[in-house]
């Protein structure tokens, strides 16, 4: 992923439309009906599988997931945790909302999933005939999902994370050294202490100015400080991010994230205090294709920065919309709000006026910023609108509300602000034919945010 995301920044290589207003929405797709949950629940026959598919990924060794579930007795040890986390879905960490767009590897479990965990839980966590367990999965690749990587990068020297404190957004910059452009089409993240490390994002820096910001720092540490999510300089392109529940894949067939010769990376680490002294040096994967891609992936970053929330309101409403220049397709997407945030929504309305859903984030939690790749990529044809919703909540009645008693939050970078930002992934579906009219266009809405 947004991945992620105060989480995200300006990149100026992304804009390729325009801002307007006014849009209807769509009905989600209704829901399927659910199977039937099973009187006495056993982990051989029941739990297990659910457990297998959907938490064994990261709940076992060496993985993000603070305990391993592999065997009976870890699922047994945590069933009533297990149940807990489900039952408020809280786990897996999947908040799309269901039947709103379609995405690859959606880590959600059935209302029947969940039932059939709380009453084995509520029923003593029973084995059942060890004979019928199935065999957890197995995971190839070795130490990196995806098999062996074309470069690992990680910062020179590891980060000393202080024992308690507000959380630390740490940017590290890395040289990437390569002689000619390379073509990315897929990243793997591997945290290096999974206690402290809440979720990463790489960012690109053609321009140099991350090293000069490291440069400055004067704490003896490597990289520097960013503020609420922020990096201090506008990027020029960013590869997404991962935080737990994010699987390494790659992007769709014929399309990569180019890196220019002399760029720098940016790994900025969200870290996450354990009341004692840490140290991480996290990495990252990257999986180049072999050639030039038929299409370049670009990002388009969808600002609202009229974010502006009284005291004590409840449903804060904001809406930005934007409309494409050319005919594209979209593949993934991210969307990103503080803590006051509650729901954000997107879809498309297409020139003759079909309403295609793109996501839709009902129960927004701003420590499950994820990306959303989507199952069948997106044709729109110029002249496409897309429209983002969010509803933010300012009360004293919002758990996650930093100030008590509320008070007037505006945008800014700072977690204790607040933002609106969906990132999406898209490439050109006539790249030469716009090529030359990208810079008039980018030089368009840079006018328009200086204003």
């Amino acid at each position: 992923m947004n991945w992620t995301l105060a989480i995200f920044a300006v990149t100026t290589v992304t804009t390729v439309g325009v801002v307007s207003s006014g849009a209807k929405s769509d009905k989600p797709a209704p829901t399927k009906p659910a199977n039937k949950v099973p009187l006495k629940p056993t982990y051989a026959t029941d739990v297990a599988k659910i457990i297998n598919d959907r938490c064994v990924e990261c709940h076992r060794p060496g993985e993000v997931g603070p305990f391993s579930l592999v065997k009976f007795e870890d699922a047994k040890k945590w069933s009533k945790m297990i149940a807990a986390t489900t039952s408020s879905r809280r786990m897996p960490p999947w908040k799309a909302k269901e039947g709103y767009g379609s995405f690859k590897h959606e880590n959600r479990l059935s209302e029947t999933e969940i039932a059939t965990l709380k009453v084995w839980a509520d029923q003593g966590a029973p084995r059942g005939e060890r004979t019928k367990e199935p065999k957890p999965p197995t995971f190839s690749g070795g130490e990196w999902t995806l098999g062996k990587p074309d470069a690992i990068i990680e910062p020179d020297r590891a980060y000393n994370l202080a024992p308690e404190g507000e959380d630390v957004y740490r940017n590290f910059v890395i040289p990437t050294n390569f002689t000619e452009p390379r073509f990315v089409t897929a990243i793997d993240v591997k945290p290096g202490n999974s206690k402290v490390v809440h979720h990463v994002i790489m960012f690109l820096d053609q321009r140099g100015a991350s090293d000069k910001l490291a440069a400055a720092s004067k704490d003896g540490q490597p990289g520097y400080l960013g503020q609420g999510g922020g990096v201090g300089f506008i990027p020029t392109g960013s590869l997404g991010g991962w935080a737990p529940g994010i699987r390494a894949s790659y992007l769709s067939p014929g399309t990569a994230y180019r890196i220019n010769p002399g760029t720098r990376l940016v790994m900025q680490v969200h870290y996450h205090k354990s009341g004692k002294p840490e140290t991480d040096k996290t990495r990252v994967a990257l999986y180049f294709s072999k050639e030039a891609p038929e299409r370049e992936m670009k990002l388009n970053w969808i600002f609202n920065f009229g974010v502006n929330i009284p005291a004590g309101e409840k449903a804060y409403k904001l809406r930005k919309e934007y409309v494409y220049q050319d005919d594209v397709t979209i593949h993934q997407t991210m969307p990103h709000m503080h803590l006051l945030g509650r729901d954000m929504k997107s879809w498309f309305e297409m020139p003759d006026g079909t309403i295609k859903p793109l996501v839709h984030v009902d129960d927004w939690d701003f420590n499950w910023q994820l990306n959303y790749a989507l199952k069948e990529p997106l044709k729109l044809p110029k002249g496409t609108k897309q429209i983002v919703e969010a509803v933010y909540d300012n009360s004293s009645e919002n758990p996650h509300n930093p100030n008590n008693p509320p008070k007037r939050v505006t945008w800014g970078e700072e977690t204790t602000d607040e933002m609106f930002l969906m990132v999406t992934a898209y490439t050109f579906d006539n790249p030469d034919a716009t090529a030359n009219t990208r810079r008039t266009r980018l030089q368009s809405l840079l006018q328009r945010l200086r204003r």
